[in-house]
């Protein structure tokens, strides 16, 4: 599967590179997506909601009217859920939503993510390139030049590099990560997927283990 290399100028540079039938044109498997998708969802849950019950208010413990004779339901607390100002019955309690995932479920979920996202034709590569110091106005040219201005855009790199992270991180329609933080969620958020050439080596390496 051959991909023309652009320039950060968005011109043509003249090479192309060879992505991997076994990464970017697998049959996707839309069951594997949507369980990597949810598992990515639920790890950003804190889980810290906590709602008053019965043991945390503060109240009388004395049974507020006598047992039988009243005509009404019995009644033995005022801290009781029925009563106004009394603890909330099956609130939520602090919980851990996180879920343990096969590796090679997301594996495949990537895969079936960059699948779908290079039949879209929404796959780009981009020439590797770097900044002297952080400066988004360098990162928002690059943007333009790609026309990516109003797109939701994931710039996938092949190591850390601050300056461009730095550059880009005011600019809300785009993310840069690195090939090793690249998720199934993050891929099928954005519209366009920009490969540098040195992160392709990287996704093709962990995803055919």
């Amino acid at each position: 599967m051959k991909v023309a290399v652009l320039d950060i100028k968005g011109k043509d540079t003249g090479r192309k590179v060879d992505l991997s039938k076994e990464v970017y044109a697998i049959e996707p498997n839309n069951h594997a997506v949507y369980l990597d998708v949810k598992q990515y969802l639920a790890n950003q849950r804190q889980g810290t909601h906590k709602a008053k019950e019965r043991a945390d208010i503060s109240g009388s413990t004395r049974k507020i009217k006598k047992q039988k004779g009243t005509g009404t339901a019995r009644a033995g607390s005022i801290k009781s859920g029925i009563f106004r100002g009394g603890g909330r019955m099956f609130g939520p309690r602090p919980r851990n939503y996180s879920f343990k995932l096969n590796k090679n479920v997301k594996r495949l979920a990537r895969k079936s993510a960059l699948t779908m996202k290079a039949n879209e034709k929404a796959i780009v590569v981009l020439e590797d390139f770097n900044f002297d110091a952080p400066k988004t106005k360098n990162f928002k040219a690059i943007l333009k030049a790609l026309d990516l201005e109003n797109k939701k855009s994931l710039f996938v790199l092949g190591g850390s590099n601050n300056n461009v992270y730095l550059s880009s991180r005011n600019l809300k329609g785009s993310e840069v990560v690195t090939n090793s933080e690249l998720s199934t969620y993050k891929i099928l958020n954005a519209n366009q997927i920009v490969l540098l050439e040195s992160a392709i080596e990287g996704i093709e390496s962990n995803l055919s283990k």
